[in-house]
C-alpha cells in the first residue's frame, strides 16, 4: 500500500479486452426502445399502440396498464436508498406513467424489436393522447400541483442548527447578506446507461446485465417489484465507462426492461443514447441560498444564517433528500462558527428529477459560503486569505461536533485535520505571495484573478463486506480472489483492494484477483458512493484477510503438531517453529476453498479536507474566462495508490470546471429542456483547461477505520465553483462585479461587466449632474 502501481484493470482496458454492456449479444436478443412523454405536465387520455405494433420486426409493446395486469393492478413506485426525509416518499416516482406525466422524457411505452432502429420507428407509430396541465418551471413559481392529493409541491422543509443565532447577529459588528445560484447540470459518463436482461423459465432466474455503484440494493428492489425471491435475481457487472454518482441508481430502465425480459421470454437489450442521457438520466444541482454572516471588526466569524431551496425536478428519486439536505450540512464548512442556523427547503418541478452527483450539496455549499467569505472579507478590509485563517477550525481543536445539522443523521464530527497546513500548502504551491500583484490587472485585454476556497467532506459509515479465497486458475497456480460489495465505476478499486489484499497477506499482486462483478459473490454488499470504496471496501479487504491468517495458523498448527500462535506465515508458507513448512494453497482444494468473510461495519464518517486555488484571466471584451492554473490540496488520510487518488482529483476539478464554466441543463417557460444533445450541453475537452495540479497528503489519518483512510474521489470537484467565481470576483474588482450565480458563461460575465460599468457610468453622471 502506498505506492502509485499501474491499475492492473488497465492492460485489459486499453487493448481493447474490456466488456461493456453494449458488448453483449446473446441468442434471441431482441431491442427495447422507450416511448418518452413530449409534454412537461398533463393527464394521459388514451394510447394507441395499434399501428405500431404491425411495424416491421416488433415483437411486442408494453404500457402501464400491461405492467399492471401482471402485477396484480399495481405499478411499482422506486423506493427511496439514501437521505430518507420525513413525507418524501409521497413523491416517489412510478417505474412508467400511467394516468399523469409530470417531466419530458418520463416513460409511456416500451417497443421490443429485432434492432433498435426498428423499434424507435415503431415508436413514432404510438399514438398518445395528453391533456396538457400547467408546467411548474421553477420552486417559486407553481401554478400546478405534481400530486394534486397532497396539496403542495414542497418535498423538504426543516430547520437545523446550533447556537444562538439571534444574538449573535444582534450583537455583531458586521453582517451581510447575499442571494447565491448553483445552476442545474449532471454528469455526462462517457458511457451511457445500459441494460441486458434474460428470464430463465425453467430455472425462474433473472438475470441482468449493466449493473454498477449499487447493485445488492438494485438486486433487491427489481425482485420486490417482479414479485421474485432476492436469491432468483443475479445483476452482474461490466466494465463501466464512468459513474459519477448518477449511473447506477434504480431508474424506470431497471424495472422496464427485466420486466420486458420475463414478459416475452428473450433476452432484453437497452442502451441509452445521448438525448436520453439528457433527459432521462438523474439532473443535479439546482440550488439557490440567501446566506447571511456575521462578524467582529477583526474578521471572526460568530454567526451565518442560510436558508436554501432547491428544484427537485418531478420525483424524488432513490437519493431521496440528499442535495438539499448537505447543502444544509455542509453551509459551514471547515471554520470555526459558533452560531448557525439553516433553513432547508426543496420542492418539486416539471423537469427531470434530481439525484446525486460527485459532491452532491458540497458544491453548492461551497460556493455559496466561500463567495460570502470574498465578499465579507473584502467588505472589512481585511484580506480573504487572513479572513479564512482566522476562522479555520485547528487541529487542536479536533475532533470538532457541529452537533446534527441533517434530521435523518447522526451528528457531524469532523474527525481529524489541520486545514492551516494544507490552506497553506495550496497558497504556496500556487504562488498566491507572488502573483497577488495581479489582483485586478488588466493586461493586454485580460483581467486578472486569483481565487482560493477551502472545504472538508464526509465519507463512508454504514457496512461493506468481503471474502478472500485461496484457489487454483487453470494452469494451476495459486491465487487470491477477493470479492468485494464495492462496485467498480472505474476508479480502479481492483487496483486497490489488490495492494491491500497482497500487503495483507504477504502476497506480491500478481497473486491477487479482486472479483465485484456479480451480485452472487457475496449475500450482500453495499455499492461505491459517498467515497465510501476504500473506506469501507478497504477494511472490510483487510479484515478478510486477517481471519484468513488466522485460518491458515489453526491449519498450520493442526498439520505440524504445534500452537497457532507458533506459526510463521511469509511469502505464501504457514511454517512450523522446526522449519516444517507448507504452501497456503496446500491447505485449500478446488472443492472446498480455504477462505474467509470479512466485513466493516460504522455509525463513524470520515472527513477528508483541502484548499483549492486558481489564477484566471477574464476577456475585458467577450467576458471568457481562462483558466491559467489551478491547484488543490487535500488530506486523504493515507494514500492506498497515489498515483489513481491524484488521477480522481485532477478529473473531478475538471468535471467541476466545465459545471462551473460550461455545463448548463436549460429549460423554456413551458418547461421543455433546450440542451438536448452535447452540441448544447457544452462539455470540457482536453484542450480547455491547463493542467491540474494535485497535491495529496497524508498528514491526518482518520481514526474510524484500520487503514486510516479517508474518501478521494468527490473531494477535488467541491470547491471548484467557489474558487472560479471567487477569482473572476479578484479580476473584476475595479468594476465590483459579483459573480454570484452559475455557470460563469462569456455571457452571463459580460452582463455583470456591462451592468457594472452602466452603473459606474449612471454614478458619474451623478455626480457631474449641476445643482438645481
Amino acid at each position: 500500500m502506498g505506492q502509485p502501481l499501474p491499475r492492473v484493470e488497465d492492460h485489459r482496458l486499453v487493448t481493447g479486452r474490456g466488456q461493456f454492456v453494449a458488448d453483449l449479444q446473446p441468442d434471441g436478443l431482441i431491442h427495447a426502445a422507450i416511448l418518452r412523454s413530449p409534454a412537461a405536465h398533463g393527464r394521459i387520455m388514451a394510447i394507441d399502440t395499434a399501428a405500431a405494433l404491425d411495424s416491421p420486426g416488433v415483437h411486442g409493446i408494453i404500457t402501464a396498464q400491461d405492467i399492471s395486469q401482471v402485477l396484480g393492478h399495481t405499478i411499482p413506485d422506486i423506493p427511496v436508498r439514501m437521505a430518507p426525509i420525513d413525507g418524501q416518499e409521497r413523491f416517489q416516482q412510478p417505474v412508467i406513467a400511467a394516468d399523469k406525466v409530470r417531466y419530458v422524457g418520463e416513460p409511456i411505452a416500451i417497443v421490443l424489436a429485432d434492432d433498435r432502429a426498428l423499434a424507435e420507428d415503431a415508436l413514432d407509430l404510438i399514438e398518445v393522447e395528453i391533456e396538457p396541465l400547467a408546467p411548474v418551471p421553477s420552486p417559486m413559481d407553481a401554478p400546478a400541483l405534481l400530486f394534486e392529493q397532497h396539496g403542495t409541491n414542497v418535498c423538504v422543509s426543516y430547520e437545523a442548527g446550533i447556537g444562538d443565532v439571534a444574538t449573535a447577529f444582534a450583537q455583531a459588528d458586521y453582517t451581510r447578506a447575499e442571494t447565491f445560484k448553483v445552476h442545474r447540470h449532471t454528469a455526462s459518463p462517457m458511457e451511457a446507461r445500459g441494460l441486458v436482461a434474460a428470464w430463465d423459465a425453467a430455472t425462474e432466474k433473472l438475470t441482468v446485465w449493466g449493473a454498477a455503484k449499487v447493485p445488492y440494493f438494485n438486486r433487491r428492489t427489481v425482485a420486490a417489484m417482479l414479485q421474485l425471491p432476492e436469491a432468483s435475481v443475479e445483476l452482474i457487472e461490466l466494465d463501466v465507462g464512468g459513474g459519477f454518482g448518477v449511473r447506477g441508481e434504480f431508474y424506470p430502465e431497471d424495472f422496464l426492461i427485466p420486466f420486458a425480459a420475463r414478459w416475452c421470454g428473450r433476452p432484453v437489450k437497452w442502451i441509452e443514447d445521448r438525448r436520453e442521457h439528457l433527459m432521462a438520466t438523474n439532473h443535479s444541482r439546482d440550488v439557490s441560498c440567501q446566506l447571511e454572516i456575521a462578524c467582529q471588526r477583526d474578521g471572526t466569524i460568530v454567526g451565518l444564517r442560510g436558508a436554501l431551496m432547491a428544484d427537485m425536478g418531478a420525483y424524488i428519486r432513490t437519493t431521496g433528500g440528499v442535495i438539499p439536505s448537505r447543502a444544509g450540512q455542509f453551509l459551514p464548512g471547515p471554520y470555526r462558527i459558533p452560531n448557525v442556523a439553516i433553513t432547508v427547503e426543496a420542492a418539486l418541478t416539471t423537469k427531470t428529477p434530481s439525484g446525486s452527483f460527485r459532491g452532491p450539496g458540497r458544491f453548492e455549499a461551497n460556493f455559496f459560503r466561500e463567495r460570502l467569505f470574498d465578499i465579507a472579507a473584502r467588505e472589512l478590509g481585511i484580506d480573504p486569505i487572513a479572513f479564512r485563517h482566522r476562522n479555520l477550525i485547528t487541529a487542536a481543536e479536533m475532533p470538532y461536533d457541529y452537533g446534527r445539522l441533517v434530521p435523518y443523521d447522526t451528528p457531524v464530527v469532523y474527525d481529524s485535520g489541520d486545514y492551516h497546513l494544507t490552506f497553506d500548502r495550496c497558497l504556496a504551491e500556487i504562488g498566491w505571495r507572488n502573483k497577488a500583484h495581479l489582483q485586478g490587472k488588466l493586461i493586454d485585454g485580460h483581467y486578472h484573478g486569483l481565487g482560493v476556497a477551502c472545504f472538508v467532506e464526509s465519507g463512508g459509515s454504514g457496512k461493506e463486506n468481503a471474502r478472500i479465497s485461496l484457489v487454483r486458475d487453470l494452469a494451476g497456480d495459486g491465487m487470491v480472489t477477493v470479492a468485494i460489495g464495492s462496485s467498480g465505476l472505474g476508479q480502479g478499486i481492483e487496483t486497490a483492494f489488490t495492494q491491500i489484499a497482497a500487503d495483507a497477506l504477504g502476497l506480491p499482486v500478481e497473486r491477487i484477483r479482486v472479483e465485484h462483478s456479480s451480485t452472487s459473490r457475496l449475500e450482500q454488499g453495499f455499492g461505491s458512493f459517498h467515497g465510501r470504496s476504500m473506506v469501507m471496501g478497504g477494511p472490510a479487504v483487510f479484515d478478510a484477510a486477517e481471519k484468513l491468517l488466522q485460518k491458515l495458523r489453526a491449519a498450520g498448527a493442526a498439520r505440524f503438531g504445534c500452537c497457532p500462535e507458533d506459526i510463521a506465515l511469509a511469502e505464501g508458507k504457514v511454517t512450523a517453529p522446526d522449519g516444517r513448512s507448507a504452501g497456503f494453497w496446500d491447505f485449500t482444494s478446488d472443492d472446498q476453498p480455504l477462505s474467509a468473510d470479512g466485513s466493516y461495519a460504522t455509525p463513524d464518517r470520515v472527513y477528508s479536507y483541502g484548499s483549492q486555488a486558481a489564477h484566471v484571466t477574464v476577456d475585458a471584451a467577450t467576458g471568457k474566462v481562462e483558466v491559467l492554473d489551478y491547484v488543490t490540496a487535500e488530506d486523504v488520510g493515507r494514500m492506498i495508490n497515489p498515483m489513481i487518488v491524484d488521477g480522481q482529483k485532477v478529473g473531478a476539478v475538471v468535471q467541476g470546471l466545465g459545471g462551473t464554466l460550461l455545463e448548463d441543463l436549460s429549460y423554456d417557460d413551458e418547461a421543455q429542456l433546450l440542451t438536448v444533445s452535447l452540441a448544447d450541453y457544452l462539455l470540457p475537452t482536453a484542450s480547455d483547461f491547463p493542467e491540474v495540479r494535485a497535491v495529496s497528503l497524508e498528514h491526518s489519518p482518520s481514526p474510524h477505520n484500520p487503514l486510516g483512510v479517508k474518501g478521494a474521489g468527490e473531494d477535488g470537484i467541491i470547491s471548484v465553483g467557489a474558487v472560479i467565481a471567487n477569482a473572476v470576483a479578484a479580476a473584476l474588482t475595479s468594476l465590483g462585479c459579483q459573480p454570484n450565480e452559475l455557470p460563469l458563461s462569456p455571457g452571463r460575465i459580460a452582463g455583470l461587466m456591462r451592468d457594472a460599468q452602466a452603473s459606474g457610468d449612471a454614478r458619474d453622471a451623478g455626480r457631474a449632474a449641476p445643482c438645481e
